[in-house]
């Protein structure tokens, strides 16, 4: 980069890389890890409540703290978003009325009125989806028949059946089998206070006949809702022994993979669900599975002095991976920091667990890491990855070779989970039966769990960075499939990450990491993306509107995580001494807060497109942190090609 520039620059650059360093430093834990609050919509923190009110354990401390908070992210429209400064959700909005108004909140008040004035100006509770309309069901607020046909019989179905556990993705499996469980027993929430939001209905509910309705997608979608409608008719005559042994094998399948105070799968939904289910079982609350899977929701609440919400699920080795990751590249990979949570990290590898993923692939050893805490028979090919490239660049540093085996077992995981097509999901192989997509109960179109291009490119920088060269048969498939997902702007899609500036982010590390130049067409073609969606005051930002029909790689605002992962981009593909990063640069040095972080209310992640969406509260930290730093290492040498393939 030029001389003058890079003089300009290095004062703030060094100020702000240390003070971001010591920042992220202050929050590590003592045992060596990183765990930072994950944030989502109002749908989770009011589904908290209304389990309180299921169950009739009522903490009334805590209710007035997530009331709080949910009239605090209440939207200017009278509704809630699924994410910061977003459109009215129809669903989240029932939930959050619903909550408040079992809180106490009067039905009269100001914001009690605005949010049932959007409620019904979009369409009523009538409309809502699919798990709002079951919990609906649950408080007797809906007949039955507004929930789609799902017998619990279905877990007995064999696996040639076109619809099998197996075929839908992990978090669909976790909480499907909970809760067909709990539309065959159909207890109803204990209530005591009596709440219901009859008024939410612009018809009364028992006069509604469309409860499964399209639009439909596809011609699948009218075959499905015959099913529906068929099965519908034939479930009350399924004979009885055989639903005593399907809810014998649901309750087995849960017991099997309870996962202590992690719960089942790890996240909420499964674990909501599990907990009304061994309650409408006739476990006791003292019973061990029973008060573990209480446990494991209570583990998600966060709890601050004013206000409270509930998380979607606990993200420490994510956090704890990619925070060392920005220490690495800042201070060295070997520096204490780096050091214990590599320590941390590598107890937690799951080498003992065969899960679910093996149904798939059976010959694949187990060698991976779960998101959380622990969760051993869903590990995730993505973390995988990443804590794989941390390991091996830490060894590499230090010139031992401790962790070889801990490599080399997740390098043939994650070989072994390789898809048909080239790709990787996040969490099974060739989880794509896409016609599973069209059942009325998956109105939220997030079923399953195929390939991804930020799955797979982090896949493909963990093979390159551990000597993988590019004509072996994983690395040569995964390119193949890499290039014919690139999008015509230049782009690729982002899964878990908002959007386009993730994905493309990703996969240009992963084609760095395999040697392709930069003067290869498809990561000029990035780069240009990534250049021409730069706002003008250096930074860059991306709605999640971009997954429906906004504008690829642009919003109202920059971000620092968005900035950050477009300058790593734009750094890995041998654009470290463009003008465009110096000024991203220069926008999150003149950003950072006097403490060395960044304020980023905005959501930057994605649980499901369209659906569910993320706030990572240690995005705004240590990705920044991890731009900075490398901004800096290339400024000062002399080779400009980022080394590692994160």
């Amino acid at each position: 980069m030029p001389a003058d520039t890079e003089t300009e620059a290095a004062a703030p650059l060094e100020t702000a890389t240390l003070r971001a360093a010591a920042a992220l430093k202050r929050l590590q834990r003592e045992d060596g890890h990183f765990v930072f609050p994950l944030e989502a919509d109002a749908t989770i923190p009011a589904e908290y409540v209304l389990l309180e009110h299921h169950l009739d354990r009522i903490d009334p401390d805590l209710e007035a703290k997530i009331g709080t908070y949910l009239r605090a992210i209440q939207g200017e429209h009278g509704g809630w978003p699924l994410f910061h400064d977003g459109a009215l959700d129809l669903s989240a909005s029932v939930k959050a009325y619903f909550a408040l108004k079992a809180i106490g909140d009067d039905a009269e008040a100001p914001h009690m009125r605005r949010a049932r004035a959007a409620i019904l100006a979009a369409g009523g509770a009538e409309r809502t989806n699919v798990f709002t309309r079951v919990q609906l069901a649950l408080w007797g607020e809906v007949p039955w028949r507004a929930v789609p046909a799902m017998p619990v019989e279905l877990v007995l179905l064999p696996r040639w059946f076109p619809f099998h556990l197996s075929k839908v993705s992990y978090w669909s499996r976790t909480v499907i089998v909970p809760l067909v469980g709990l539309l065959a027993l159909r207890p109803r929430a204990r209530n005591p206070r009596g709440v219901t939001v009859r008024e939410l209905f612009r018809a009364p509910p028992e006069q509604v006949r469309d409860w499964i309705r399209g639009p439909w997608r596809s011609s699948w979608g009218r075959f499905f809702k015959g099913l529906d409608t068929v099965l519908r008719a034939a479930e009350p005559h399924f004979p009885r022994f055989l639903r005593r042994r399907a809810l014998a094998r649901a309750e087995r399948f849960i017991a099997e993979r309870l996962n202590g105070e992690d719960g089942l799968g790890g996240i909420y939904p499964a674990m909501a669900n599990t907990v009304m289910l061994f309650d409408a079982l006739g476990y006791a609350p003292e019973h061990p599975h029973a008060a573990a899977a209480w446990a494991s929701v209570r583990k998600l609440l966060v709890v601050e002095q004013e206000s409270a919400y509930c998380q979607p699920c606990l993200s420490p080795v994510w956090d704890t991976a990619i925070a060392a990751h920005a220490l690495a590249e800042a201070e060295c990979a070997e520096a204490e920091p780096v050091r214990a949570a590599v320590a941390w990290l590598a107890e937690r590898q799951i080498t003992d667990v065969v899960g679910d993923w093996a149904a798939a692939r059976p010959k694949a050893p187990p060698g991976g890491w779960a998101f959380q805490y622990a969760n051993p028979h869903y590990p995730d090919v993505d973390d995988t990855a990443v804590v794989g490239m941390l390991l091996h660049r830490h060894q590499e540093a230090g010139g031992g070779t401790a962790l070889s085996p801990a490599i080399a077992r997740a390098r043939e995981w994650i070989i072994g989970m390789q898809g048909r097509d080239g790709g990787w999901g996040a969490f099974d192989a060739d989880n794509n039966h896409s016609f599973l997509n069209h059942i009325p109960f998956a109105d939220h179109g997030a079923l399953l769990d195929p390939s991804t291009a930020d799955v797979t490119a982090r896949c493909v920088a963990f093979l390159a960075q551990t000597g993988t060269p590019a004509d072996h048969p994983a690395m040569r498939r995964a390119l193949a499939w890499l290039r014919r997902e690139q999008e015509a702007g230049g782009s690729w899609f982002g899964r878990w990450g908002t959007n386009h500036l993730y994905g493309t982010w990703s996969v240009l590390c992963a084609l760095n990491a395999a040697g392709v130049p930069p003067e290869d067409p498809a990561v000029q073609h990035a780069a240009g993306f990534l250049l021409s969606t730069q706002r003008a005051d250096g930074s860059w930002g991306e709605d999640n509107e971009t997954y429906a029909a906004a504008p690829y790689g642009q919003y109202r605002r920059g971000t620092a995580s968005q900035t950050a992962w477009a300058l790593l981009g734009l750094m890995a593909a041998g654009e470290a001494g463009h003008p465009a990063v110096a000024r991203g640069i220069a926008w999150l040095a003149a950003t950072q807060g006097e403490n060395g972080e960044w304020e980023e209310p905005s959501y930057t992640a994605v649980g499901f497109p369209r659906v569910f969406y993320l706030r990572y509260h240690g995005y705004r930290q240590y990705f920044p942190l991890l731009a900075l730093a490398r901004y800096r290492r290339l400024a000062a040498g002399n080779d400009h090609r980022v080394a590692w393939g994160f």
